[in-house]
């Protein structure tokens, strides 16, 4: 299952993703995680030292590499390089499944150990100065919509991503890509600000959103998060003395965590896996050929010189059928 988690900078976002991943680890899970945020501290955050985290390589470099493997054997692609972000896949495509090797995986993903297991770490690299002026974030976190795009998995299988702060990923259809999307909110106005612009965007799309409530400190702070998101708060987190000492990159052993707070990331849990069981792969394929289309009219036919919309396969439905690694394309 796909699992994004989102908010506002600062809300604790990364903190709560690392968490839960080291608790699907700690459940034996198979898991993906994805740094795409524009600030890139999901390795800090999961253990790796600052050489380590700058060290883990960036999706955006490899996009040619991604594209081209991608692409397969899919006749309605003519080359790599008329592939874009939003590109579906279709007969003779290449998939990714979350447990198996291969060359995406070898060239951008690193085995990160945690306490309980191992998981792999992807990252879409950082927003750097020669990017300023010449090139946008959307452009880096296209690597990561389209490997989502092609990317079949089992309910017993997790793929994370650390998304970008604020609303920015519906800049194209990549919020459509996730089983679930918690979004961690403050108990401030501001806190629950971009939980209201989430709730409104996914509004028409079956987005599943549940809001996480962090560092709520008291029966005050939990009252305003039920006044203004309702029904999808889901839980809440308050103070952790094993967080703090994580940060201070000294962390005890993951199940020292504190009771309450790893009954929360169950919570997390059950919520994602109940969301799993409703994936509706028929919609999930439609909704990326229409941002494919929405995308191919608005900018991608004119910047490769294509017909973008001749690569959508209309008899092609993304589902279970895929996810055994019996073959390497889909048949």
């Amino acid at each position: 299952m796909k699992i994004a988690f989102v908010g506002k900078g600062g809300s604790g976002k990364t903190t709560l993703s690392s968490l839960f991943i080291r608790h699907l680890a700690a459940n034996e899970a198979h898991v993906v995680a994805v740094d795409a945020d524009i600030n890139q501290h999901l390795g800090a955050a999961l253990g790796l030292d600052e050489d380590e985290a700058a060290a883990l390589p960036a999706m955006g470099a490899q996009l040619p590499l991604i594209k081209e493997y991608l692409r397969g054997s899919n006749p309605r692609i003519t080359s790599a390089a008329t592939m874009i972000k939003t590109t579906p896949p279709g007969e003779g495509s290449r998939l990714l499944r979350v447990r198996e090797d291969n060359p995406i995986f070898d060239a951008c993903a690193r085995t990160v150990r945690l306490d309980d297991g191992d998981i792999r770490l992807m990252a879409t690299g950082p927003f750097t100065e020669s990017d300023l002026g010449v090139a946008c974030y959307h452009s880096k976190v296209g690597a990561v919509e389209l490997c989502l795009n092609h990317l079949v998995d089992g309910p017993d299988e997790y793929v994370v991503v650390d998304m970008t702060a604020g609303s920015d990923s519906f800049a194209s259809g990549m919020f459509t890509r996730f089983d679930m999307t918690f979004l961690i909110a403050e108990p401030t106005r501001k806190g629950v600000s971009v939980y209201r612009q989430y709730k409104e965007y996914a509004r028409d799309f079956g987005v599943d959103l549940m809001v996480v409530g962090n560092k709520v400190q008291g029966e005050d702070d939990l009252e305003f998060l039920r006044a203004e998101v309702g029904d999808d708060l889901l839980v809440t987190v308050g103070h952790s003395d094993w967080v703090r000492a994580m940060e201070k990159g000294r962390p005890a052993r993951f199940e020292l965590l504190e009771a309450d707070n790893r009954m929360a990331l169950q919570a997390l849990q059950n919520a994602a896996e109940d969301s799993y069981e409703r994936r509706d792969w028929n919609r999930y394929t439609r909704q990326m050929v229409h941002f494919h289309l929405k995308n191919a009219e608005s900018w991608g036919n004119e910047k490769t010189g294509a017909d973008l919309a001749a690569q959508v396969d209309p008899s092609f439905v993304l589902d279970e059928r895929f996810i055994h690694a019996g073959a390497a394309q889909p048949a």
